[in-house]
């Protein structure tokens, strides 16, 4: 892996080199990890004009790591508590010889910015943009089986709930009992806050667990994902508690489902990503949905849960093969609930069977 991580990172001085800009500071955390592997909370990455550091503050009982797996990644300590790295990886920088630096502004805040610039006063701080994030974008195949791993232990641990009994259970316990089974069953966690809603709360967007019990007749809305190995993926599925789907249950059911496959069909290589979204949203849009439906349909993910590219009306771009995202449509009714299914896929051609389904638990109406 460590040559994987050397090639990102000359990718990127190429990127920067042609901005004018001899050396880079990489401050926001995923892009860290991504140019460096495993980091130190707080590290960040400086791609000098002589050599790479990975530059990181020492706690104080001094353990923090003195080598890196890479060896063309040096590690340098800043002593002392509450030492600021990115303040002493410009200082290095300046020790190289450099004199143009190439900053993540979207990820420093203003004050850190001119503490910056105050230390180095010689040092020009350019932008370097979202060229790290826009590397990030098409995933190699070890990320991607990362992203597969994550997805089976996410699909076990929502199966295994399933199986459980649910009616008078409270939304925030099931929500805590997922995220225990992702870790029991090897994620390092869980991807984002697990999102559990019942009755008049499902397929509400985001919707963060209450105590609210489930009921029988309810919809139950379920979406979670795991973490594997830094990279995370991501499952929505929404089910009938106790009983058979009423018929508006089952009518609106079929409409989401239809949307979402409609979505998932459009996942190949060079579709535009405001198509996906248009052919998702078209099939709720046609049946009067317009006012109930979420600013999008999809988004990318890695080793962030919301990366580009994003599925939404106003989306710009195209979609590459071998790149990661959701395909999430929903429909929520204010009083009544709704229902939300979403998947992760990868983008693949036609030729190599389409877009891979990573999050394979039933899309069925399961009466709970």
């Amino acid at each position: 892996m460590s040559e994987v991580y050397a090639v990102r990172r000359t990718r990127l001085r190429e990127c920067c080199n042609a901005g004018g800009s001899a050396a880079a500071l990489v401050s926001r955390p995923a892009n860290v990890r991504y140019l460096a592997g495993t980091a130190p909370e707080g590290a960040v990455l400086l791609l000098g004009r002589t050599e790479d550091l990975l530059v990181c503050a020492g706690p104080p009982d001094d353990r923090s790591p003195r080598s890196h797996p890479d060896e063309s990644l040096r590690v340098h300590v800043v002593p002392g508590i509450g030492g600021d790295a990115a303040l002493a990886a410009a200082d290095l920088a300046v020790g190289q010889g450099v004199d143009s630096l190439a900053v993540e502004e979207h990820h420093l805040t203003v004050t850190r910015h001119r503490a910056i610039h105050d230390a180095a006063p010689r040092l020009r701080l350019a932008g370097i943009g979202c060229a790290v994030e826009q590397l990030r974008v098409v995933k190699d195949e070890e990320e991607i089986s990362c992203l597969r791993i994550g997805a089976e232990i996410t699909d076990q641990a929502l199966g295994e709930l399933l199986e459980s009994i649910l009616v008078g259970r409270t939304e925030r316990h099931l929500a805590l009992e997922l995220e225990r089974r992702l870790v029991d069953h090897g994620a390092d966690g869980p991807a984002f806050p697990t999102s559990v809603a019942t009755g008049p709360n499902a397929g509400r967007p985001g919707h963060r667990p209450t105590d609210r019990r489930v009921e029988e007749g309810d919809f139950l809305s379920v979406c979670l994902g795991a973490t594997y190995r830094g990279y995370r993926c991501e499952i929505g599925r929404t089910f009938v508690i106790g009983t058979a789907p009423a018929d508006w249950q089952i009518e609106l059911y079929d409409l989401v489902f239809s949307a979402q496959r409609a979505g998932r069909e459009s996942l190949v290589p060079g579709a535009a990503c405001r198509d996906v979204d248009r052919a998702a949203r078209h099939v709720l849009d046609s049946a009067g949905y317009a006012e109930a439906l979420p600013k999008l349909t999809g988004h990318g993910v890695g080793l962030e849960i919301d990366e580009d590219p994003q599925l939404t009306p106003a989306a710009m771009g195209k979609l590459d093969a071998c790149v990661p995202v959701t395909v999430e449509p929903g429909v929520h009714l204010p009083g009544r609930g709704g229902v939300r299914i979403d998947d992760t896929l990868v983008v693949r051609p036609e030729a190599d069977g389409g877009p891979e389904l990573l999050t394979i638990t039933t899309k069925e109406l399961l009466a709970l």
